[in-house]
């Protein structure tokens, strides 16, 4: 997911997303442990993604403050 993507959304929407990814994640580490996972390279997507919606969450959090 792109950076434009994630700053169109709003903080739920953020939030929802980045739940959806850790869960994401979750089951990947789950299907790496029990030999089924097929495309490793997702793992990484995955955490950069997090990362991602993480940051832009904080700017709007810091861009409300300044406000």
């Amino acid at each position: 997911m792109k950076a434009h993507e994630l700053r169109a959304m709003t903080r739920e929407e953020l939030t929802r997303r980045i739940d959806e990814l850790t869960q994401e994640l979750f089951n990947l580490r789950f299907q790496k442990a029990t030999k089924q996972l097929s495309d490793t390279s997702r793992t990484s997507q995955v955490r950069r993604d997090i990362a991602r919606a993480k940051t832009i969450l904080r700017e709007l959090e810091l861009a409300a403050e300044v406000e």
